[in-house]
């Protein structure tokens, strides 16, 4: 626990996880710490006001604009005083108005003042967490402001279904906000190397052989593990801006020379792009005109950078590959782990409509070297990401555990 007492703001969205509030705030205040009370407007359906003002020993607060007066706004005074802040429970409808900016609740001005560190644990239904706007919303917290996320667990519901999207418990809150928690940032102090999008080998100026990646797994996975304290390279053909550092290649070619220079640096490469397989011979300084005859485009084979890496990775390396497959999933798959000396791979069928390419959801199989497997059916990219770093995670503890013995 913390070796201080902490101003920690409590923001509470209506959800019914809410009633559990009562227990967190009761609990931060016995370890020594100052807990101010935020309500939304219709998180007084689920909690009242007055057992919260006993429990936190302080105002417990709703509406933004106040009668009484203060030396500063509300919203900017509760925001200089605070040291953190705790959005539990997180609905999608906060969780929205967090992403975007929205302050018609007391909170979300809070957070737009603020400059401390935020904490948010989701609670809904599970199709409302594994819904795109969510998990679109949930990234822009991550990635865009910083915001640490305390995930959501399986379980049962208050509405009857049985997934993820039971709120973490309040052991687990506590343990994460006050920094006690390892489980919260387990990749740092790694480098994790990741790649993202279809790499494009020119014919000439304007034409080029490519693919249909759109790179949103590979930056999926950047973000993640970044959220979950890696240094993140992100050697991209897409165009994105991040806080971690990313490179932007166009070819095959380049995309290697960028990871052969990264990857002795690193603890894993995650090698999610979608790599050419061919280039042209030639390629032209001027745009080829069109005639009446055809022409004869030859090409020449890539190098394989997984091959290449895998043959000389060291053993505290971890090397992740993808296989996107169009029939003899599993086998193909199983295969090119196999000839390409690789930890884990993740292939997924391409043939399957609505999914994979230019897709924000897929659906993936996983296989390891130790012949482990694992079926992730059709989710968001985001929480197949998540599920993706935390085998590296595993894979990586594997290797300190070797050591050990």
């Amino acid at each position: 626990m913390a070796k201080q007492s902490k101003n920690i703001i409590l923001g509470i969205s209506a959800g019914i996880a809410a009633y559990r509030m009562y227990d967190l705030v009761g609990e931060l205040k016995k370890c020594g710490h100052n807990v101010s009370v935020v309500l939304t407007k219709d998180a007084k359906y689920f909690v009242s006001e007055l057992p919260l003002k006993v429990l936190s020993s302080n105002p417990v607060y709703c509406e933004l604009f106040s009668p009484e007066l203060q030396s500063k706004p509300i919203h900017i005074e509760l925001a200089d005083n605070a040291d953190l802040i705790l959005v539990s429970p997180a609905t999608a409808d906060i969780i929205a108005k967090m992403a975007n900016g929205i302050c018609d609740e007391l909170i979300t001005s809070i957070l737009l003042a603020a400059k401390v560190p935020v904490y948010v644990a989701p609670a809904m239904n599970t199709n409302m967490w594994e819904h795109f706007t969510t998990q679109k919303n949930i990234e822009t917290l991550v990635t865009k402001l910083g915001y640490n996320i305390i995930p959501p667990e399986e379980g049962d519901l208050a509405c009857g279904y049985t997934g993820v999207g039971h709120i973490a418990s309040n052991e687990k809150i506590i343990r994460t906000i006050l920094g006690g928690d390892s489980e919260l940032k387990p990749l740092s102090g790694k480098k994790v190397l990741v790649t993202a999008g279809g790499t494009k080998e020119a014919i000439d100026p304007v034409r080029f052989i490519g693919n249909r990646s759109s790179g949103k797994m590979g930056i999926a996975i950047a973000d993640m593990a970044y959220s979950m304290g890696a240094e993140v390279v992100l050697v991209s053909t897409i165009s994105c801006e991040r806080n971690y550092q990313v490179i932007e290649v166009e070819s095959a070619q380049e995309m290697q020379e960028v990871i052969e220079a990264e990857f002795d640096k690193s603890d894993a490469l995650i090698m999610a792009a979608a790599v050419s397989d061919f280039r042209p011979i030639t390629t032209s300084k001027q745009k080829i005109k069109k005639k009446n005859e055809d022409i004869i485009l030859e090409l020449t084979r890539n190098p394989d950078i997984l091959e290449i890496l895998g043959r000389t990775k060291r053993e505290k390396q971890i090397i992740i590959g993808f296989s996107a497959e169009s029939e003899n999933l599993e086998k193909n798959a199983k295969e090119k782990l196999e000839k390409k000396k690789i930890d884990m791979i993740v292939a997924n069928d391409i043939t399957v409509p609505d999914i994979g390419f230019e897709s924000d959801e897929n659906a993936v199989i996983i296989l390891t070297r130790e012949g482990k497997k694992e079926i992730l059916h059709r989710q968001p990219k985001i929480q197949i990401a998540k599920h993706i770093c935390n085998k590296l995670v595993e894979l990586l503890e594997n290797i300190k555990e070797a050591k050990k013995t």
